[in-house]
């Protein structure tokens, strides 16, 4: 598998692929030497390792960014960025560490990148059925999940939100900004991305699964995601965030109330828990939907502002 472009003066391409690792001593050496067919540079980010990682990577010819703490996967992915920034990459590829991903496959996320196809390109488990069959039953669920809220506030057409076997080019690079420490870092890209109005396509991928594999919990990655992209669409869609819960819960209100007044005509009872009932959905409603047109006309009024910040 090589690299391809239609366009001749591409092959100039400044191409770097980027690791986060952590404590990966057995698995490192392989997944750097294999990337370096198929880019100029290698970049290690060692984050906190305790082993031998950043030894054995600087022994394979890749440049260690070796910090002396563990931060988390999106701490490392954001300091990738600004490193291939700084070193005007045109093209940086991300993949894992661990050996999950074949670095053999670079060429299928780099090659549309360099023929001006997109500007993000995402491996992805789903496109093909006998890769989705290689993913561990709870896991595939549990990134089915992920992705279809991803697709409410990003791109209707991603399959896998979560994989880590990215390509971005210099444009993706300059306009994205991150800041989340964690494994919520790759739907922020999706997030923001969009945003950005960035082009992004999927390419199929295959994946290697070992028993001990992932050093991170499915529950709290899971957890720490939807938190991210609930707190994105709080704030991206107010009024479907806010406004929808609000006018249910006024909904009830009225339902309960109109039972309670049905009851005392009938039969002269006042319902207190039934008034109580129906004044406190009301006030949680209208404290939403307020919440809700504030929110919006805030966005409304400083949209250019907020998008700069």
């Amino acid at each position: 598998m090589t690299l391809e472009s239609s366009n001749p003066q591409t092959q100039s391409k400044h191409i770097i692929v980027c690791i986060p690792a952590y404590n990966e001593e057995n698995n490192i050496a392989d997944v750097i030497q294999t990337a370096m067919k198929y880019s100029e540079q290698v970049i290690v980010y060692d984050d906190g390792s305790t082993d031998g990682t950043s030894e054995i990577a600087t022994k394979c010819g890749a440049v260690v960014i070796k910090h002396p703490k563990n931060k988390g996967y999106g701490k490392a992915l954001s300091e990738l960025f600004k490193y291939a920034l700084k070193m005007d990459a045109d093209i940086m590829l991300t993949l894992d560490s661990d050996g999950q991903h074949d670095a053999n496959q670079i060429p299928l996320l780099v090659n549309p990148l360099l023929n001006n196809e997109a500007d993000i390109v995402i491996g992805s488990r789903f496109l093909k059925k006998e890769d989705v069959e290689n993913i561990p039953s709870y896991r595939s669920l549990g990134i089915r999940a992920i992705t279809k809220v991803a697709r409410v506030a990003s791109y209707d057409h991603i399959t896998d939100s979560q994989s880590g076997y990215r390509a971005y080019n210099k444009k993706a690079l300059s306009k994205l900004r991150l800041y989340e420490d964690g494994m919520a870092i790759s739907t922020e890209i999706l997030l923001k991305s969009k945003d950005q109005n960035l082009k992004v396509v999927e390419v199929p991928i295959n994946i290697k699964y070992f028993a001990d594999s992932s050093t991170h919990n499915p529950i709290s990655h899971g957890f720490s995601v939807m938190a991210h992209l609930m707190k994105h669409l709080s704030f991206k869609k107010p009024l479907l965030f806010y406004g929808i819960p609000g006018l249910v819960l006024l909904i009830f209100s009225s339902l309960i109330m109109y039972n309670a007044l049905d009851l005392f005509s009938a039969t002269r009872i006042v319902s207190t828990n039934m008034i109580i009932l129906s004044l406190g959905f009301a006030t949680m409603g209208i404290l939403l939907l307020a919440t809700s047109a504030i929110i919006y006309t805030i966005l409304s009024l400083f949209k250019d502002r907020i998008r700069d910040i």
